[in-house]
């Protein structure tokens, strides 16, 4: 029996002096410098290539605000197109999403699978290093160096998609942007660096329950993809509670939870009015300067219907971020905690 197939006792071995943490740590920066080196490498290429885009995209739209603000004329057609059809793979967000967890994936998962998978954690065990300090000593630093380096890139990211969310776009007809969007709200503000630590939590967690890099890193994937749907889909609109308004001129920016119509007092049915309601009683375009969706509901309103709708107002934004990044953050550190308590009691 040799010192890296001998059974590791539940507990710490208490002959040893502990080592300090000071040395601890520069034994973490050795044998994960390469990795932090990647990801700094990687969140670097990406934020070069974000700013290069973000100056273009910000260029367009100061020519776009100076050339057609407060008046538009029909010069401000090509700039205005400009400024649309910029970078559209990176706009609705789509592009970055898989960011967060792809360093979770490929950081969170190999840190402590790759040492169980090659019984290399049994001679760390023995230089009196400890299990649960072993298992700090490694995810604590490599923890705050994924927050802080995607805390980083989420200001970059902020910063090059605000020309997307201003309220005056409505005014040159853009589409306007909900800070709400599913593929933007957790690339900005504190979302995204507390979604990369909590795909570095899974990961990690990943790791000591699969013992595998490989299954590990799949697991991860798994686990991510199903708490960011779940989060889209139910949690989040229930951060707050919605307003309701009947008022039809609702910011572009807000995001809207439900929409119904009720006519005189009484549920009359969901969403988009039916093509036969519609030629029945509203066949004629709305008035210059109306949306159509305004148009509709001032329309149907003459004929006893009205559109109620659930919302969330832009001004939220700042309140949602900090919600959903605290529990992230407890998320987390519960994560990385029961990591630690498995790596102590768990046998191997």
């Amino acid at each position: 029996m040799t010192m890296l197939t001998e059974q590791a006792g539940p507990a710490d071995d208490q002959s040893l002096r502990p080592v300090p943490w000071r040395r601890m740590a520069g034994v973490t920066w050795r044998q994960h410098r390469i990795t932090l080196a990647a990801i700094a490498a990687f969140l670097g290429a990406l934020a070069v290539g974000l700013w290069i885009a973000g100056q273009k995209t910000h260029h367009a739209y100061a020519a776009m605000l100076a050339a057609c603000h407060p008046v538009v004329s029909a010069g401000c057609d090509g700039l205005i197109a400009s400024f649309t059809g910029m970078n559209g793979f990176l706009s609705n967000g789509s592009a970055l999403q898989p960011v967060p967890v792809l360093i979770g994936a490929f950081v969170g998962a190999p840190v402590l699978a790759r040492e169980l998978e090659s019984g290399t954690f049994r001679f760390a065990w023995t230089q009196g290093f400890g299990r649960w300090r072993w298992t700090l000593a490694k995810l604590v630093p490599l923890a705050i160096a994924v927050a802080a380096g995607t805390g980083a890139f989420g200001v970059l990211l902020s910063w090059y998609y605000q020309p997307y969310f201003a309220s005056v776009n409505q005014t040159f007809g853009v589409q306007g942007v909900s800070p709400f969007a599913p593929g933007l709200f957790d690339l900005r503000g504190v979302a995204f660096a507390t979604w990369a630590l909590a795909a570095f939590a899974i990961g990690a967690l990943a790791g000591i329950l699969v013992r595998r890099v490989l299954p590990a890193i799949v697991a991860t994937l798994a686990a991510y993809a199903a708490l960011a749907f779940a989060t889209g889909a139910f949690l989040r609109e229930h951060y707050l509670t919605p307003l309701l308004t009947s008022t039809p001129n609702i910011s572009g920016s807000s995001w809207i939870i439900s929409q119904w119509w009720t006519r005189n007092g009484k549920f009359a049915f969901n969403g988009w009015p039916s093509y036969s309601l519609i030629q029945q009683f509203c066949n004629q375009p709305p008035p210059a300067g109306q949306s159509k969706a305004t148009g509709l509901a001032q329309c149907l309103s003459h004929h006893g219907y009205t559109l109620w709708t659930t919302y969330q107002p832009a001004s939220r934004f700042w309140q949602f971020q900090w919600i959903e990044g605290s529990w992230l953050l407890a998320l987390s550190a519960l994560l990385i905690a029961t990591t630690v308590w498995l790596v102590r009691r768990r046998a191997t």
